[in-house]
């Protein structure tokens, strides 16, 4: 499996995009989309800036390990909302954490519900709890039913990705979308 449009797109909106190297709440230094020392270069430290495509390029490459340590340790293929939920929950704890949570223990034990309730277990500092609400929701609520929230405080779900077409015959609209264009504008 592999991260969704509308995972990566939550998971954005839960790290947030910052240009400049900052302590995070619990006070290790970050830059751009949650990428820390940990993840690999650059290592972030003060007085660090970054464009804007820069931060996107890490994400993608620090992403891509926290997907494969969720595909690679789950004993069944989930949902992909539950996918999402748990890269979420990984690229936040980290791969050893996550590989020792009770999260994967219940996982593996069968018990898919009891799972998603141990992504509220990781509760600390406080201040992610809304964080932990939003995965708990996103692991267990198809997108066909609602989409995420980054946190279950928040007043929106994240807006989901426009798909785009992937041929320019695609990109064009049946001859009764056209008709139908032209008589909406009264020709």
């Amino acid at each position: 499996m592999d991260l969704s449009a509308v995972g990566r797109a939550v998971l954005i909106a839960r790290e947030g995009r910052r240009l400049e190297a900052y302590r995070d709440s619990v006070g290790v230094w970050t830059i751009g989309i949650g990428h820390t020392a940990a993840a690999g270069p650059p290592v972030p430290r003060a007085g660090l800036r970054i464009e804007a495509g820069e931060a996107d390029a890490i994400f993608t490459r620090d992403v891509a390990a926290f997907v494969r340590t969720v595909a690679e340790t789950i004993p069944e293929p989930l949902p992909q909302h539950a996918f999402d939920a748990l890269v979420s929950l990984c690229f936040n704890i980290g791969p050893p954490a996550f590989r020792r949570s009770t999260v994967l223990r219940r996982l593996r034990a069968g018990d898919r519900a009891g799972a998603g309730e141990a992504i509220l277990m990781w509760n600390r500092p406080a201040a992610i709890i809304p964080r932990r609400q939003g995965e708990f929701d996103q692991f267990r609520t198809p997108y066909e039913t609602a989409l995420p929230r980054a946190r279950r405080s928040d007043a929106q779900p994240v807006a989901a990705p426009v798909e785009r077409p992937s041929s320019p015959s695609s990109a064009r609209p049946g001859w009764r979308a056209r008709l139908r264009d032209w008589l909406r504008a009264g020709r």
